[in-house]
């Protein structure tokens, strides 16, 4: 039978779970109706039983489980960049770069961050609207994407929905990123 810390233990790692944003000790003092010093108590506890928390100057936050990635070789045309961010994103990636591998220049990266359909339209809509092009431009379409997801399973369902759409490229030990 848990008792009663217990369950303001179980009570507290659940709002740390939900909360957006650091909480302070006060403010959890304050819903379980005990002392601070009670709530520095019941994280001890709850560190000691591998809780991922977090103590900050503005509260208490659950660190974030370590997120998988995989580097991706993909191969589109201009107008399918959409299909490939939305492929990645519905899958529940997170794009975090793009890079191509110049035979003159070595490697060039930028970050993207993109991870909801949102932030893929919003990119699109920022590329028509510049005269800039897409930097596999310089590679013939080919460039790769650093991913990142929650799960090896996730990335797996990337790779193959990438592979499905044809611009996933076989990865030769030897790439030279042509």
């Amino acid at each position: 039978m848990p008792t009663k810390g217990d369950r303001r233990r179980r009570g507290i790692y659940q709002e740390l779970c939900r909360a957006e944003g650091p909480v302070m000790a006060k403010d959890l003092a304050s819903k379980f109706g005990v002392s601070r010093q009670v709530i520095v108590q019941d994280i001890a506890v709850l560190r000691a039983s591998n809780a991922n928390i977090i103590s900050t100057h503005r509260g208490y936050v659950m660190e974030a489980e370590p997120a998988i990635v995989r580097e991706f070789k993909v191969r589109h045309t201009p107008e399918q960049v959409q299909d490939e961010l939305n492929a990645i994103v519905d899958c529940g990636g997170k794009v975090l770069n793009v890079s191509v591998s110049h035979r003159v220049y070595g490697r060039i990266t930028a970050d993207m961050d993109i991870s909801s359909r949102l932030d893929v339209q919003e990119f699109c809509e920022t590329l028509k609207g510049s005269s800039s092009s897409l930097l596999s431009g310089v590679t013939s379409g080919y460039h790769y994407h650093l991913v990142e997801a929650p799960s090896e399973q996730r990335l797996d369902l990337i790779e193959e929905r990438l592979r499905e759409a044809g611009m996933l490229v076989p990865r030769s030990p030897d790439s030279t990123g042509r």
